[in-house]
């Protein structure tokens, strides 16, 4: 008598047609780009949307779970295939790409790579970073990983065409990988989470080092409460480590999740094997990551070690713009400014150093969380951008997946008299909230800041019915201390480059007031339509300041 196999479970059928149906966000726009421009890649696509219709009628009728796994494969195999087509028709990139492959360039040539401007990159549809002295960087301000493989493959085009192919292809050996080393039924959400929804898929066109670095971080965080599990790391723990170090070496996002994992691993190990066992476990692990990282970086250590540690330390130093949809929204969009922008770099550096002495505490409680937490860092911080939580949510589902709670209930939690006894549990809450409200008190300081000058539109010169060539300003610091303004006008979010001062003085004295005549950039601002909130916005870098008042230049 023959034995019915067992059917798959309803829920992996459910994931999988949801992979499926994820498939399709994004793809219309890419095939009626394909079917005006490269009508093979039009083919292709046509092919995939068959693809997707038999991979949903499969899922929901097979009878096995080894068909089911075979229908994964499928999808996953049809969003690869979508993910080169969009590729193929869309791969000049953004700004990140732009760099990465001029730096790449660099290191070929044997140039410099670090602290050298290329501005010839910017200013045609290339967008530019902003910083609140008045300029824009445009320096490479990443780890080197990502130019060195860049640079194998300069080959495919201009521009940034190289850097994209390397996002991109990372991207793809990350999701392949994370869906190998899931377990069957939940292989279609690394699909999904990876590849569909055209969320990653973008940012891996528009060549961001950031991507690259999620490839690496994907086999570190599989499993990562396993790492030196028994005292000793093995091949598997070995491989983990090496990736933690590269993908430190490929992008800056890795330094914040690191903390949390190497004391996870301390946690979970001390728990089982002690102390002694458990800090030589996470010396094994801190020494592969580290050597790996300084093998990457050794060239540029030695060749230009003062322009490398001020490059690769870019991002935390150069003084963006604000910009993002956190915290500092406040004062960008629902009030006119604050003089204390600097304390919302304070609470996002306290809301980390905050969120990783809470994780000590309650490892057990948070460690399936470790993925996930120090991304919250960014919600208060000046450049609170959502492609920071984003771009790492892979890592979300495999910690979610891998790294249950059972893995955490022998870890090693500090043993503090106060949080223990009858009345632990509130006491153990307050002292969560202790940690973390001086981050959440500097984010309030920071948000009910007034700005520090006062300015109206005293005239304006145009130069058609619906282009600027002139504003005249009439400016009043209020603060206690002398400002350096800087000006620009924005329309919705983001901030359009900085307008020149024609007249009025670089440095405006504690409260007085001066008169700024301004110019835009290329002598014209054309004005957006009717109706758009128009925003005159001043910026000051020390210390760093936000002033804003509505403006109205109606065509």
């Amino acid at each position: 008598m023959s034995v019915t196999p067992e059917p798959p479970a309803q829920w992996h059928r459910v994931l999988t047609l949801l992979a499926t149906v994820s498939l399709f966000i994004g793809t219309r726009a890419v095939w009626t780009d394909a079917a005006t421009h490269r009508l093979p890649v039009a083919a292709v696509i046509s092919v995939c949307y068959a693809s997707i219709l038999v991979c949903g009628v499969t899922a929901l009728v097979v009878r096995r779970e080894r068909s089911l796994a075979r229908v994964d494969l499928c999808v996953l195999v049809t969003a690869v295939t979508l993910v080169l087509c969009a590729w193929i028709l869309s791969h000049h990139g953004s700004d990140e790409a732009d760099l990465t492959a001029q730096a790449a360039r660099s290191l070929v040539a044997g140039h410099p790579v670090y602290g050298q401007p290329w501005p010839w990159l910017f200013g045609h549809g290339v967008a530019r970073t902003l910083t609140v002295t008045g300029g824009y960087d445009y320096t490479y301000g990443y780890p080197p990983l990502a130019p060195m493989l860049t640079a194998s493959l300069l080959w495919l085009g201009p521009g940034g065409t190289a850097a994209t192919a390397v996002a991109t292809g990372a991207l793809i050996v990350g999701a392949v990988v994370l869906w190998r080393l899931l377990p069957v039924p939940w292989r279609s959400a690394a699909t999904m989470v990876c590849l569909g929804f055209a969320m990653l898929p973008t940012y891996g066109r528009l060549g961001y080092p950031a991507i690259l670095a999620l490839a690496l971080l994907v086999p570190v965080v599989v499993r990562w409460p396993r790492i030196g599990r028994g005292g000793r790391l093995g091949a598997a723990g070995v491989a983990q480590a090496a990736c933690l170090g590269a993908a430190c070496a490929a992008q800056q996002l890795p330094w914040f999740l690191a903390p949390f994992l190497l004391a996870g691993i301390y946690a979970v190990r001390r728990g089982e094997l002690g102390a002694r066992a458990a800090g030589l476990v996470l010396l094994r692990v801190a020494g592969v990551a580290v050597t790996v990282w300084l093998l990457i970086n050794t060239y540029f250590i030695v060749s230009e070690p003062g322009d490398w540690f001020t490059g690769i330390a870019l991002p935390l130093t150069q003084g963006a713009v604000v910009h993002g949809q956190g915290v500092v929204g406040i004062s960008l969009y629902f009030t006119n400014g604050s003089d204390r922008l600097d304390w919302y770099s304070h609470a996002s550096v306290l809301l980390l150093a905050g969120l990783l002495a809470v994780f000590v505490l309650f490892v057990r409680r948070l460690g399936p969380a470790a993925a996930v937490l120090p991304w919250c860092a960014f919600y208060l911080a000046t450049r609170s951008q959502d492609g920071y939580y984003l771009m790492m949510t892979p890592l979300w589902l495999a910690a979610a997946v891998t790294a249950p709670p059972s893995e955490f209930a022998g870890a090693w939690q500090p043993r503090l008299r106060r949080l223990s006894g009858p009345h632990r549990r509130p006491v153990r809450i307050a002292a969560a909230v202790l940690l973390l409200c001086p981050a959440l008190a500097s984010a309030a300081w920071a948000a009910t800041g007034t700005p520090p000058l006062r300015m109206r539109v005293a005239s304006v010169h145009r130069a058609s019915a619906t282009a600027v060539s002139r504003l005249t300003l009439r400016v009043t610091n209020t603060d206690d201390t002398p400002l350096t303004p800087h000006f620009t006008l924005t329309a919705g979010q983001g901030m359009y480059p900085y307008w020149s001062i024609v007249r009025g003085p670089a440095t405006l004295p504690a409260h007085t007031s001066a008169t700024y005549e301004l110019r835009p950039p290329n002598g014209r601002y054309p004005l957006p339509r009717p109706g758009a909130r128009i925003r005159l916005r001043a910026l000051t870098p020390s210390p760093q300041t936000l002033s804003s008042a509505d403006v109205r230049l109606r065509p």
